[in-house]
């Protein structure tokens, strides 16, 4: 659901369908709504049933390993994460980086959770719990998206919108370009899944930015390829199945969602652990095929209604654009109540706008604020448990070769501009 307005509108119906905007959109705009929205439906559906497998086949080992996870992997999972910056930089290395630190900055604002001292609140008492995040994104996204395009005067009136049921799902070719998509969205979402409180952003972000860097075409990311889109959603569906994995064997809720599901057991007499499986086969497996029976009917109710929903697009821009901006407004009312809220939706709106004027990524800023609250607390938790010493993130086998990997992909803009360097000096040297 939250990846069709994320397609058709620029508007992320949820926090994990912030990445699938990227193509989403940019597919809609050049005339393939219709297939961005079915092979986020076929992708769904695969991921989905590869994270019920995964639940069914794997949770038992697979929550031991979620249990050694402590602050320092879990800081080293983030700056894993953050480090797909390099990624999703676009042209200008440095203005993708001031994106990221913009963004670490906003996610710091409000009150400190170790010392209950507030930060860049501005005396303002609506800012102590900080910035939603739904009002930045739809803020940068939906409202800068929609003043960027009613002050460029060669915007069409119409978003094209092809012809014939053909043109309005995915063709075998793009089926085979998203094969690899499919599988290591799967992958990493179900493994993201299984840590508790990583959560689905984090997992599509990651999925984003990997199948980015294996793609032959990742220069074209951001411009409307359709693995972009087929990534993100395989990882946010099959994070589900992940998230059960630590909730049913280890009564630890990974998520809102699995902790809902964690009160509902308890309150009907189940206790989730170790031996919830064992003793509770038949909810075990109820649940395992409800999960499967909703993976399926997604698949039935998404694809039929991709042309239905690709007319959004007919709609002229003159009622469109005011209708994005309306359903902006009253999502964000209608989630807090907060007229003050709205003030932040039109500011980040303007900055949304600044940023597409001066060719800034948004999604830099996007993924530091997603990571940064859960980095810092990490991080503070990791200085905690050794007395000020930085050396426990290395001195950890998995924090280690996270960190080394982050690194690695840092290093990969260098390593190419001293390749570009070198060919050029011995271009004229010849």
């Amino acid at each position: 659901g939250g990846s069709t307005t994320s397609i058709l509108l620029n508007v992320p119906g949820e926090s994990a369908s912030v990445v699938t905007c990227l193509d989403g959109y940019a597919m809609a705009r050049k005339g393939r709504a219709g297939p961005a929205l079915g092979i986020a439906a076929i992708a769904s559906f695969v991921a989905g049933t590869v994270g019920v497998l995964g639940l069914m086949l794997v949770a038992p080992p697979l929550a031991r390993f979620a249990l050694a996870f402590s602050a320092p992997e879990y800081f080293a999972l983030m700056a894993f994460g953050l480090s797909m910056v390099v990624l999703l930089a676009g042209r200008s290395m440095a203005k993708a980086l001031l994106a990221t630190l913009v963004g670490l900055w906003i996610a710091g604002i409000g009150t400190d959770l170790f010392t209950s001292t507030s930060r860049f609140t501005f005396d303002r008492m609506e800012l102590l719990s900080g910035i939603d995040f739904v009002v930045v994104a739809i803020g940068i996204f939906a409202i800068g998206e929609v003043l960027a395009n009613m002050e460029a005067r060669e915007e069409p009136q119409v978003l094209p919108v092809p012809k014939g049921l053909r043109n309005l799902l995915p063709t075998m070719q793009d089926l085979r370009d998203c094969r690899f998509a499919f599988a290591q969205g799967s992958v990493i979402g179900f493994l993201v899944g299984v840590l508790p409180g990583a959560g689905s952003t984090i997992a599509s972000f990651i999925s984003y930015g990997v199948e980015k860097a294996f793609s032959r075409r990742r220069e074209e990311f951001g411009t409307g390829v359709i693995e972009g889109v087929a990534a993100p959603e395989g990882a946010n569906n099959s994070e589900t199945g992940g998230a059960l994995v630590p909730l049913l064997t280890l009564g630890i809720p990974g998520s809102g969602t699995t902790a809902i599901l964690l009160a509902a057991l308890v309150l009907w007499g189940f206790k989730p652990g170790p031996l919830f499986i064992a003793e509770n086969p038949n909810l075990f497996w109820g649940l395992v095929a409800s999960m499967y029976i909703g993976n399926v009917m997604l698949l039935i109710l998404n694809l039929p209604l991709v042309p239905l929903f690709a007319q959004v697009l007919r709609t002229p821009v003159y009622v469109l654009y005011p209708l994005i901006l309306g359903v902006s407004i009253v999502g964000i009312y209608a989630s807090s109540g907060s007229l003050f809220d709205l003030m932040l939706l039109a500011a980040f709106g303007l900055l949304g706008y600044l940023m597409r004027k001066l060719d800034y990524p948004s999604a830099p800023l996007i993924l530091g604020l997603v990571l940064g609250g859960a980095m810092e607390r990490a991080l503070r938790q990791s200085l905690m448990m050794s007395e000020g010493s930085l050396s426990i993130l290395v001195s950890r086998p998995i924090s280690a070769v996270m960190l080394s990997f982050a690194l690695v992909i840092l290093l990969i803009p260098l390593f190419s501009r001293f390749n570009s360097w070198r060919l050029r000096a011995l271009e004229q040297k010849d």
